[in-house]
This record gives structure tokens, sequence and C-alpha cells, in this order.
């Protein structure tokens, strides 16, 4: 019997797939008033609770699944659940983190429910993605404009949150994870490690589906990072497909997932915005010219899964399938095996590529001047030396802080964490130096981009070796090996 993975494999082969529609934008609709988010469960909670679309699992159950059953009978091949905002991270601006299982399982049950119902009535397969959303916070950005070191949210602390999401998403059915609406790419690489363990503790694997967003015509995410940097930083996950969603409008988004489909050696996505959004925050784009945008995509070779973000409905979607059934799928590039990496940029070392120049005066056991600024915590000038490598040419920067009187610990995440708020200093990838292995997993959990790990060896036993070699590749970083 086929797996799961398989059956899709093949399906993506054979056809373009498609994705469902805003569920968000499909609430709006009912009009839904306060009570009706509280409903006799909520009704004493001291937090106003309109707007929260997820609570709506548990407290309007019938009208969720209803929609679930409308992008079904609209064409839809996979439904997402209704779980965007469902970790503990995101439902704590409602003083409700405490549900963030139930809200996942029972988000996952209601589109399994709908699914099943549908597969039997229509015979066909459909699937129920699990999502997995970006949360409100920002692991690679300060909230504070005059505190660039300073984060509000942790990677443990995000993986924390997302593996506790993604459990709530298997025992409720899910077939496929999907993490979606990438806007910081270290809040990716959480979740895509909470995931991770989450398949291992269980024994089991199921398909991954990754979706950025590139946030405006800079063609860039919300943290800096380009398309082909994003999906460096993400592609050691091994995802079924690489997408892209929110933000843009699909005409807006054409250069970028074209990138994609060109860069990307699994599956392509795309579910864009009707459009961007107008002055009274609704959204434009009617289903026929939206279809008629992504007719052109699938036309031209782009995808092998399409569907719908912000604004898009169950018409949105009957179109967009009516536009691009008859298309072929996209066909997976064959491309060379190389090293790729990234910052806010990429860097793949191809053959012509050459030498690599690793800058490395920001390394206190190497530079005397950088270790001396780093002692007298005069940061500001050990960036410049940071950034006098950059511009001297410096393809990847070393970055070392094992010096006897430094706490290393603290020093390494730190010190990178104000490398990114530098744009000019964070679009090479970091090399992350430390003799120290705890050092350097916390330097790899501040890295947004793929950076590499200097290094690891089999010093300490083949054991230990294997184990740190699978968390620098479960961190998405690369490794320099010592003999």
């Amino acid at each position: 019997m086929t797996s799961l993975t398989d059956r899709l494999r093949e399906t993506l082969s054979n056809r373009i797939v498609l994705l469902d529609g805003a569920m968000g934008t499909v609430i709006q609709n009912h009009k839904l008033d306060e009570q009706a988010y509280r409903t006799q469960r909520f009704a004493d909670h001291g937090v106003d609770l309109k707007g929260n679309n997820d609570l709506l699992t548990l407290t309007q159950p019938a009208i969720i699944e209803s929609i679930h059953r409308s992008f079904l009978d609209a064409g839809a091949d996979i439904i997402e659940t209704n779980t965007f905002n469902s970790t503990a991270i995101a439902q704590a601006d409602y003083e409700l983190s405490e549900l963030a299982y139930e809200l996942n399982i029972e988000g996952a049950r209601l589109a399994r429910r709908a699914v099943d119902q549908h597969n039997n009535e229509s015979g066909l397969e459909c699937y129920v993605c699990g999502v997995l959303g970006p949360t409100n916070r920002t692991a690679s950005v300060s909230p504070d404009v005059n505190n660039p070191g300073f984060r509000n949210i942790r990677f443990d602390e995000l993986r924390e949150a997302y593996q506790q999401a993604v459990s709530g998403l298997i025992d409720g059915g899910a077939d496929i994870i999907m993490v979606e609406t990438v806007f910081d790419t270290l809040n990716a690489k959480a979740a895509l490690y909470a995931v991770q363990e989450e398949f291992e503790s269980r024994g089991v694997s199921l398909p991954l589906m990754i979706s950025g967003t590139i946030t405006d015509r800079s063609g860039r995410t919300l943290t800096g990072q380009t398309t082909e940097a994003f999906w460096n930083s993400v592609r050691h996950a091994k995802p079924l497909s690489i997408g892209l969603n929110c933000a843009l409008g699909a005409a807006d988004l054409r250069p970028y997932v074209e990138e994609l489909s060109r860069i990307a050696d699994t599956f392509v996505s795309v579910h864009p915005n009707a459009g961007l959004p107008n002055e009274f925050g609704g959204y434009d784009e009617t289903p026929h010219s939206m279809a008629a945008v992504l007719k052109d995509f699938a036309a031209s070779g782009f995808l092998n899964l399409v569907g719908g973000c912000c604004g898009t409905t169950p018409e949105h979607i009957r179109a967009i399938k009516s536009a691009t059934d008859s298309h072929p799928p996209r066909k997976i590039p064959e491309l060379q095996t190389v090293c790729r990496l990234s910052g806010l940029e990429p860097l793949n070392i191809t053959p012509d590529v050459g030498f690599i120049n690793v800058g490395e005066r920001t390394n206190v056991t190497g530079s005397p001047k950088f270790a001396k600024l780093v002692r007298e915590n005069n940061l500001e000038e050990a960036l410049t030396v940071a950034r006098q490598q950059v511009e001297n040419g410096a393809q990847i920067i070393d970055v070392n802080m094992d010096e006897g009187l430094l706490d290393s610990l603290a020093a390494m995440p730190h010190f990178l964490n104000l490398m990114a708020s530098e744009p000019e200093i964070a679009r090479i990838p970091v090399m992350v130096d430390s003799s120290n292995w705890d050092v350097i997993e916390a330097g790899l959990k501040t890295l947004q981009g793929k950076g590499v790990v200097n290094s690891i060896s089999l010093k300490d036993g083949e054991d230990i070796f294997r184990e740190r070699a699978q968390k620098v590749r479960k961190l998405g970083a690369a490794a320099v090996v010592m003999a």
C-alpha cells in the first residue's frame, strides 16, 4: 500500500493541486458579534474575544465546518485547519494560551470530519492540512529600535509552543503540516525543529509544506531575506512543497514565484491575496481577474499547488480551479548538489565561485582589537569590525567568543542579534565558531539564515558526533567537520 506522501507526490506530478481560500474572509461575511465569539463557555472571560477567529473552532464549530465544506465543494483538494493563531504565544493576546492544544486538536477534527464526509460522497481523495501560523512575535528583530540586541521571543519558546500545536494537529487527524505565512525565517526554523521533534517522538512522518511571505515589492520577507535566501534557510527540512502566500496579490508575486519555481528542487505552491487591501481593509480582486493571473502562472509552468489567501472565497477557488485545470504541473528541476547558505541573501558555493573568503576579525581568539572591544562592551565599535570585513569582501563572517573573561554563552547570541540588525552585515552567512557545543547551539538559535558550524569532530566519540551533526541539520546549518 502506497504511503500518503507517495500518493501526494504522484498526484502533484500529474496535475496542479488546489488549496482552499481564506477562512477569515468567509468568517467576516457571517458578521458575528462579541456574543457569538463567546457563547456560554466564555461568557465571563475578561478580554474581548471578537476577532479571535480560531476560537470559533470551539464556540461556532458548525460555521467552521460549513466553511470547510464550501471550499471542498468549490474544488479544493487540500483544506487548511482554522489554527493560524492557535499557538499559546498568539492566544496570549486574548489570555487564552491554555487553549492551544484544544484549539489545534479540535481544529483538525473539524476539518477531518468535513474532508471525510466529502471524500465518502464524492469518491475523491482530499486532505487535511494542519496550519502553523507565524505567531505575533519575531525572533529575528528587536521591537525596540533603541535596543537592537533585544528580542521579545526566543527560539526555544517558539519551539515549545509549536510542538504543543503540532501535537494537537496530529492527534486531531491532520494529513499534512504546513508552516505558513513566514515573515521571519527564524520563527519558521523553530516551527520546523518542533515538527521534526514531534515526528521523531511519535515515529511518524507527515508531508510538510512551507510557505513564506514577501511583504512588499522589494521582494523580501519582513525580516529582510530574499526569496532564494529564504529557501536556502528552510530546505534542510525537505518539505513536500515550498511556496509563497499572503501580503501581495498574484500579479505582484509573479517574479518571486517564477524565481522559486527555478531554484526549488521540490514542489512549488502559491496562494496569494485577492489583491492588495483597499482603504476599508477589503480586497478588490474578483474571482475572474485573480484566476486570469494564476492561469498565466500555470501556463508558464510555475505551479504545483495553487489556492488563495486573504480576500479569497469559494468563488475564487472555483474560478482558479477552472482556469488552471487544463495546464500540466510544473516539472521539478534537477539541480546541482552544492552547499547553499544564506544570510539575508543567498550564497551558493558552486564550482565557478572559487575560494570563499571567511572574515575572521570578529574572533576574540584571533583579533586582539575585537577581543578588547567585546571585553569593554564597546559593541558598536565591534560591529564596525564586522562591517569592515563585509565591505572588504568577506563572503562568510566567523564569530567566536571563546575567551576566558567572557560569558561566551551569553555573548555569542547577543552579538549575533546585534549583527542581525545591520543589513549590510546580515546579508552574508554567519559561521558560528566555538569549542563549546552549548555556545554553538545558542548561536544557531539566533540565525534566520543558513549558517555554518565551526566545527564538529569525532574527538568526543561517534555517538556524540552523530547527535551533534543531526542537531546541526535540524537547526538548519552546515558544518565544518574536523578530522
